[in-house]
């Protein structure tokens, strides 16, 4: 499997979190060591698309459409080209919504077309691959900013818009109400160049507390 994250630099991002950010530091204590490098890799295409069949579903429901999804095509995610072919019908039976097999009917053109060029991506600032992967249907900010930080293993994404992040910032940082993204990016600011890290501590250690 392809490393995404150097784990030196997963150590670096550890002590450089603790040292500018108390709060960070027991959140960390709580969680233990950063484990964001053990998190499934998935080729771009694979990875997108799994990342559209989850938007606003339950884990167990996305995983569920996800094995059916993948049976269409022998257990392995389809090419551009496969996917754009696949009927509709056989999409809504896997259990694809209308709006869900229309937003995956065009991320396949668009790759299948070169508009989308996801072999470039590696390439890109992290400006551009928002810019590159939103040009799709159902493709926005958040889900490119998933992408650049779990698929390309950008070390320094924000997900300022996460419901989760939000609400883990807001129980960890003694706030009132749930902090708007521009609130979250003020907290997060010293955890550059290292947010991406800073936003899988929050995620997981809202899990630990909640579990």
């Amino acid at each position: 499997m392809p490393r995404i994250f150097d784990p030196r630099e997963l150590r670096a991002a550890e002590r450089h979190l603790r040292r500018v950010d108390p709060v960070m530091g027991d959140v960390m204590a709580e969680v233990g060591r950063c484990r964001i490098d053990e998190t499934p890799y998935h080729p771009a295409l694979a990875a997108l698309i799994y990342a559209v069949i989850s938007q606003q579903i339950s884990v167990a429901a996305a995983a569920s459409i996800r094995r059916k999804f993948l049976a269409l095509y022998g257990g392995r995610a389809p090419s551009a080209a496969r996917l754009r072919a696949t009927a509709d019908d056989d999409l809504r039976a896997a259990g694809l919504s209308s709006r869900k097999l229309r937003y995956l009917k065009d991320l396949a053109a668009k790759v299948d077309d070169g508009v989308v060029r996801l072999r470039r991506l590696k390439a890109m600032t992290d400006s551009q691959v928002i810019a590159e992967l939103t040009q799709v249907l159902g493709i926005g900010r958040w889900t490119a900013e998933v992408f650049l930080l779990f698929r390309l293993g950008r070390l320094d994404v924000l997900v300022a818009d996460d419901l989760g992040i939000q609400d883990g910032i807001q129980q960890f940082y003694d706030l009132r109400d749930r902090p708007s993204a521009d609130r979250v990016s003020q907290i997060a600011e010293p955890w550059r160049p290292y947010r991406s890290i800073g936003c899988w501590y929050i995620w997981h250690g809202r899990r630990t507390r909640t579990t």
